[in-house]
């Protein structure tokens, strides 16, 4: 039954290229080979796989077993097509059961009544194979499925991975609206930041906005080549195929892949906010997910903060835009424009070499800057269109301070 399975891995819009490459790289099919769309990727592997990409994979947001893909008409439809699936593989009368629906154009008036219809099926299929039924429970079940309706087909899926993959079991502080994990990772992949040059020498990378230390701690997470997943459990693990054998070699390997970071070694990825509270938020943080050692979190205004390491690195930030640039530092109250130029001269006077990263949703950002970007890439942070934006700067001269250029 596990030996080839039809796994999707949803992903946030604009990170389906990202997350095909590092699918790619863990379970070592061709990149061709691979479903990508707008939602995520597909891809055809073994239980083996399940378990790589759960507990490796960085922007993904869960690992699914496609079970059935077809047309439908109504709900007796969705009832016949989980009534044919061998559930009994995958769960006894023992385990609670959620049925969560998403729809997009759907002609179906109830979206709870096709859930109800699912579940009835797969409870009708277990008590006729297992003498009982399994119960339901919304809030903490031990196996979750997912319904999606589109216009005139359905697919129904199996959860392995339980909570979503941006909980990766480190964060207990947090700051107003943090940035998700997993896009935290897509945004470093898009950079190509690793933390190493072509040479191995280290490229220091920089948050001046850190907030409660996401992009900071994913990028020390990386350098140190810790695995996301290695903190928390997983919805495979309370499913029929799981062999804890198994799925403890596959910890033990990636435990052995991870970096040393003695104290005494130079971090890698560094932090600072302008509010104390958040930096004391992200020194925990830090701690939590194990790389204390190899991120560096400091208090400071955005405007102010000077590389914290020999660079030329990488300036990686989501700033505060709107009614939060009264939030960012002694640029508060002079509006986005002022922010942003003084930031611009700040960079250009202390920041020349370094490459600037920012993910915003201010097409006007380049103009407020006074900077060209030399790459736009469309990103979404929730439902908020943005685009991450690549600035190449160069240092200040008495002659000049034009915009920097390509």
């Amino acid at each position: 039954m596990t030996d080839t399975l039809d796994l999707f891995l949803p992903c946030a819009a604009g990170c389906a290229d990202y997350l095909a490459d590092e699918v790619a790289a863990l379970t070592g099919q061709a990149r061709a080979a691979l479903r990508i769309d707008r939602a995520g990727v597909g891809l055809r592997a073994d239980w083996n796989a399940v378990l790589r990409l759960n507990l490796y994979s960085r922007i993904a947001q869960r690992v699914l077993v496609r079970l059935w893909h077809g047309r439908y008409a109504g709900e007796d439809d969705l009832y016949a097509a989980a009534a044919t699936q061998a559930w009994e593989d995958w769960l006894t009368p023992r385990h609670t059961v959620k049925v969560d629906v998403t729809a997009q154009r759907s002609p179906l008036r109830s979206l709870h009544f096709a859930a109800l219809r699912v579940k009835d099926a797969l409870c009708d299929r277990l008590r006729a194979r297992c003498g009982a039924r399994p119960s339901i429970d919304t809030a903490r079940p031990d196996v979750r499925v997912h319904l999606h309706l589109g216009a005139d087909d359905a697919t129904l899926l199996l959860d392995t991975s339980g909570e979503p993959l941006f909980k990766r079991g480190w964060r207990s502080d947090t700051g107003e609206a943090p940035l998700k994990e997993t896009l935290a990772a897509a945004i470093i992949a898009a950079t190509g930041w690793t933390g190493t040059d072509g040479d191995g020498a280290p490229v220091p990378l920089f948050d001046p906005c850190c907030g409660s230390g996401t992009l900071v701690i994913e990028a020390a997470q990386i350098a140190r080549r810790q695995a996301p997943g290695r903190l928390r459990r997983f919805a495979f693990e309370r499913l029929l195929p799981h062999d804890p054998a198994r799925w403890a070699a596959c910890r033990a390997a990636a435990r052995a892949q991870e970096i040393d970071w003695p104290a005494d070694r130079p971090p890698i990825a560094y932090g600072s906010d302008v509010s104390f509270r958040m930096v004391d938020f992200a020194r925990r943080n830090a701690e939590r997910a194990g790389v204390g050692a190899a991120a560096a979190f400091r208090g400071g205004d955005a405007l102010q903060r000077l590389p914290p390491a020999p660079g030329p690195g990488v300036l990686l930030l989501n700033p505060p835009y709107g009614e939060r640039i009264e939030a960012a530092g002694v640029a508060g109250g002079l509006g986005a424009d002022a922010f942003y130029e003084r930031l611009a001269a700040h960079w250009k006077t202390h920041f020349g070499g370094w490459t600037a990263w920012i993910l915003s949703p201010d097409r006007d950002l380049p103009r407020r800057l006074r900077l060209q970007p030399s790459r736009r890439i469309p990103l979404f942070n929730g439902p908020i269109e943005c685009r991450l934006m690549r600035f190449d700067l160069r240092a200040r001269t008495a002659k000049s301070d034009e915009p920097s250029a390509d």
